[in-house]
């Protein structure tokens, strides 16, 4: 199948407290963005794969990639104001029919994941990846409370996988803040969602914990 991949690595990671974005930080030996540009190069190596990064950094990416010689083929644009707006402008460069959007910073989704994606992708125009809610879940309101029955959520992951065309349609609805991923974005737009199953390691390094985890899985 023909793909294009858009990993979106905009963010500067305010909540890692650290002195770059959490997307350059070493994990296992290198970067965490080559780690997840990598995967997908593994995947399917003809895959089209575009990385957003702030505009203020691209120097500095271009000094990691000569550091850790990094050879994997990709393409960089800037990324926008909003999530929103990096996914809009790499569109515009996707060549193939199929496009996956992936969180730059989850560098632990597995193959086989990515192969359910694909595989369900021959019946479905929108499909994401999710797992069970393990733990028990309540819905706060003021100053009270409520179980929720956590067997009806599931967690979101990424990449978010769709017909080209179909997500074109849906990035040209007007910004809101209500957006809060791509699925989401899609569903406004009257398309179903597929759920496929995910994996538990891919999860999304946000905290000083999450980047120790991903070091420990990683190696």
């Amino acid at each position: 199948m023909d793909i294009s991949v858009i990993i979106t690595a905009g963010g500067t990671g305010k909540r890692m407290r650290g002195d770059i974005p959490k997307q350059f930080m070493e994990v296992a030996g290198k970067p965490i963005l080559f780690h997840t540009i990598a995967l997908f190069h593994s995947f399917n190596n003809s895959a089209q794969i575009i990385v957003t990064l702030p505009e203020s950094w691209l120097s500095y990416w271009e000094e990691l990639i000569n550091t850790y010689q990094f050879d994997v083929p990709h393409e960089v644009i800037a990324g926008g104001q909003e999530r929103f707006h990096s996914i809009k402008n790499a569109l515009q460069s996707c060549n193939e029919p199929i496009v996956m959007v992936h969180d730059g910073v989850r560098p632990l989704v597995s193959s086989e994941t990515l192969q359910r994606c694909v595989d369900a992708l021959e019946n479905y125009n929108a499909v994401i990846p999710v797992v069970p809610v393990k733990e028990s879940l309540r819905k706060v309101f003021g100053k009270k409370s409520e179980a929720l029955i956590r067997s009806e959520y599931r967690i979101v992951q990424t990449p978010q996988c769709f017909e080209k065309s179909v997500l074109e349609q849906a990035y040209a609805q007007d910004y809101h803040d209500g957006i809060t991923d791509d699925a989401s974005l899609v569903e406004q737009n009257g398309e179903y969602i597929h759920l496929v199953e995910g994996n538990d390691e891919n999860i999304k390094i946000t905290t000083p914990m999450d980047l120790l985890l991903a070091e420990s899985l990683l190696k």
